[in-house]
């Protein structure tokens, strides 16, 4: 088995480089067209040459984050993540401070080459973990196992599918600042305010979303497992947990940016204002990490190809909004079609899995109660709370979330129940248990 494991990891590593090869070569050698026939060359190629050198180390964290998660050392992709978001936002930090100054050419091109070498570093850190693990794989017990034919078998039609998804969603991605020109944007305007909200604003409501997607990628094994052999209690009881703590993480940090937009504002954009957009983006967070826990969750119960197709429902309803709404409402639009596309997409998600399991929404408890412990916090940081320096800004952060949870805990939404969860460690037995505390 173990041996196994070692050929299979090889075979899928090397697949995934040549593959992320090609892909890279591909957008390397249309990065004219690209430039020429979307952006009218108001911005040279070389954005899109330094994103083709990623696509290969991206291929290959993706193939070693699915050897962690399917060995159930979720820890290992989590701290992969974290470090991945936190490179992103400090390079590209330094880097728009650095060169936004100088024009929208050095602007897209801090924005590309932040993302590139957060990947890169990523990549080096998931590859040194691989190998020390791999060295506690035995050697012995190697069975001849057609390994290239059921890698193939299972990546295929998922492949296909994505790549369906992939088009769409680049084809998304180009219509947006050509659309946003047609409402009288000129192209620099546009390319400026969508790779604002893209490049700033959603990689840092989307910072949070790391220990979500670890946590989710976990449950698409256990999931698995439990359905098979059908279950269903302590799949209904999993279920309820997840969908609570998430939501309760959800609103956390929903009202964590709209509460403290200005101070994130203030230390991480010193340059250019964004406060709006954090404040008008954060409810976001809850339909973004509530669809990423729904999506792990149906992949698990063996619903990856209709996953697939509400995404694919989902990027096909956006690129229509975006064609009609832009031109005549501008970046308001863009701002519109961002919310329809989460609400399309997360409705969608949640009817299936309801349909595919016994997934009761507790609206009081999981929704309203949160949801007016946010908004009563916010109100009194508003009036009463003033920020000068970045040790206050630490330290009302900590006293924040423990509001919250004491505001949880007295509007009853918040149980002993819940609370001796975390505190043992005993989630139903479910043996990744430890592992979802430890995130």
């Amino acid at each position: 088995m173990e041996s196994g494991i070692k050929k299979a990891m090889k075979k899928c590593l090397s697949y995934s480089l040549i593959m992320g090869c090609f892909a890279g070569l591909v957008l390397f050698l249309s990065s004219s067209f690209i430039t020429s026939s979307f952006l009218h060359h108001k911005v040279s190629s070389t954005p899109l040459h330094i994103l083709a050198f990623s696509l290969p180390f991206l291929a290959l964290s993706s193939c070693m984050n699915g050897y962690f998660s399917a060995l159930r050392k979720v820890t290992k992709t989590v701290c992969a993540q974290v470090l991945e978001e936190f490179f992103k936002i400090s390079f590209i930090t330094f880097l728009i401070n650095s060169f936004f100054p100088s024009g929208l050419e050095y602007a897209c091109i801090s924005l590309v080459l932040g993302s590139t070498i957060s990947e890169f570093f990523s990549f080096l850190f998931l590859l040194l973990l691989y190998v020390r693990d791999k060295r506690k794989l035995a050697s012995n017990g190697y069975q001849d196992t057609n390994y290239t034919k059921q890698i193939l078998k299972i990546s295929l039609p998922i492949s296909f599918t994505s790549y369906i998804r992939s088009g769409l969603s680049t084809l998304k991605q180009m219509m947006i600042p050509m659309q946003l020109e047609k409402s009288g944007l000129s192209c620099e305007k546009a390319l400026s305010q969508y790779g604002m909200i893209n490049g700033m604003v959603m990689p840092l409501i989307l910072f949070p979303c790391s220990f979500i997607s670890s946590f989710s990628s976990l449950l698409i094994p256990e999931f698995s497992f439990m359905n098979a052999r059908g279950e269903e209690k302590k799949m209904n009881f999993a279920l309820e947990k997840i969908f609570k703590f998430c939501f309760l993480f959800s609103f956390l940090v929903m009202g964590f940016f709209f509460c403290f937009a200005e101070e994130l504002n203030q230390f991480i954009y010193p340059l250019i204002d964004v406060t709006f957009y954090i404040k008008l983006l954060c409810p976001l967070v809850v339909l973004m990490y509530i669809d990423t826990i729904v999506d792990s969750i149906l992949k698990g119960l063996d619903k990856q190809v209709s996953v697939m197709g509400i995404n694919i429902i989902d990027l096909t309803s956006s690129i229509f909004f975006i064609y009609f709404l832009l031109p005549s409402q501008g970046i308001k639009g863009y701002l519109i079609v961002l919310f329809a596309s989460e609400i399309i997409n997360g409705l969608l998600s949640l009817l299936l899995l309801i349909k595919e399991t016994k997934l009761k929404i507790d609206f009081v408890n999981w929704l309203i109660k949160p949801f007016v412990g946010v908004f009563l916090l916010t109100n009194i940081f508003s009036y009463f709370v003033s920020i000068s320096s970045l040790i206050e800004f630490i330290f009302y952060i900590f006293l924040f979330i423990i509001m919250y949870f004491i505001l949880l805990i007295f509007l009853g939404s918040l149980i002993k129940e819940d609370i001796r969860i975390i505190a043992n460690n005993n989630f139903c037995h479910i043996k990744i248990s430890y592992q979802l505390l430890l995130i």
